[in-house]
């Protein structure tokens, strides 16, 4: 069976992910593109559709064809919620780019709007599908670490802020770094502490090199009249159980400590980190060892897929949770963890103040 797949959204990360990687599972077949600029959504139909593929400028009526099976939502932050819902009612499955929603109101109704409708939904946490991301994985369902009480979730770039599209827009996209890449370092880190009840949360949102001109960047320099979104985030979280976990993001910050999607983990049995390839540590016979995981030297793929990409495997197996209807890997209740984490670090640094949770 060959499910028929609806693009919302042509920009970047549809071009960069979603649709190149939609085009490597069989199954799959994207025959409707949308995006309120036209020359986009036409590009991508000559790029990823074939010629009875559909050009639409308004998503209500790429919804109405019923014909389609599974949209990709791929816009900005502000209308992921809005397009997701609405898709679902009409009869579709979802697959919503990170983060969820700007909001925990709006990822909530996304999760109500799934169980209404019967229809799956998913975010596109696709770093769980790398390599070391998997092996560890496995390590922390094996209780290899023990009870995992303290971990870092690390998005640090130096300079390195995206000037391209709203990214810099507060409005629309509802933060800056710690929800662009912050979001995957903590979705990583619940993950692997398979721990997603928050008791409270601290942090602090800065404003400090943004407004700088002519300002050293990847990218170019960035225009800071449109940076209103925060340079770098940083929360501190506590657990229900105790645990604590250190969340670290920035696009630009004086640091040469640098690294996203990555995840460190201290357990009672063992420890983890992501910060020079895949490395274990911990106590035998009254000794300390490291070891080095060698991915690269006959890994193995959790999931089938056409290769070892991770937009790949994560296609194929949200494609695949479809036809054979199973959890998607990337559960909604667990996004919506992420996103209650991150608005409640936003909250406690406009406020000063511990933000609890119920």
């Amino acid at each position: 069976m060959t499910l028929k797949i609806g693009i919302i959204g042509c920009g970047g990360i549809a071009n960069g992910k979603h649709m190149p990687s939609l085009k490597s599972v069989a199954e799959a077949e994207m025959v409707a593109f949308c995006d309120i600029v036209e020359e986009r959504a036409v590009k991508a139909k000559a790029d990823f559709g074939d010629a009875n593929a559909s050009v639409y400028t308004d998503y209500e009526e790429l919804l109405a064809d019923k014909t389609i099976d599974v949209i990709h939502v791929c816009t900005p932050n502000i209308s992921h919620a809005e397009i997701s819902i609405a898709a679902m009612e009409a009869g579709k499955h979802v697959m919503c780019e990170k983060p969820m929603a700007k909001s925990t109101e709006e990822a909530q109704s996304m999760i109500d709007a799934s169980k209404k409708t019967g229809k799956k939904l998913t975010i596109g946490y696709q770093n769980r599908f790398r390599k070391d991301s998997q092996f560890l994985q496995e390590v922390c369902a094996n209780n290899e670490l023990g009870e995992i009480y303290y971990a870092k979730a690390k998005a640090i770039r130096r300079r390195a802020v995206p000037t391209w599209g709203v990214f810099l827009d507060e409005e629309a996209q509802g933060g800056g770094p710690l929800i662009d890449i912050g979001t995957h370092a903590l979705d990583l880190t619940l993950w692997m502490m398979d721990n997603y009840k928050p008791k409270y949360v601290v942090g602090n949102a800065y404003h400090k090199l943004s407004q700088r001109e002519n300002a050293a960047n990847a990218w170019g320099p960035w225009d800071p009249s449109k940076f209103t979104v925060e340079d770098s985030a940083f929360g501190f979280i506590t657990m229900e159980n105790g645990a604590t976990i250190v969340l670290e993001s920035s696009w630009a910050l004086n640091t040469l400590d640098v690294g996203e999607a990555m995840t460190a983990l201290c357990g009672t049995e063992g420890g983890a980190d992501m910060e020079n390839g895949l490395r274990i540590n911990g106590e035998s016979h009254s000794q300390m060892y490291e070891k080095q995981i060698q991915l690269e030297a006959g890994g193995v793929d959790f999931y089938d897929g056409t290769g070892d990409d991770p937009a790949e495997l994560e296609a194929q197996q949200w494609i695949d949770s479809i036809l054979n209807d199973t959890d998607p890997v990337v559960k909604p209740e667990q996004a919506l963890v992420v996103t209650q984490i991150l608005e409640a670090i936003y909250e406690s640094s406009q406020t000063g103040k511990p933000v609890f949770f119920n």
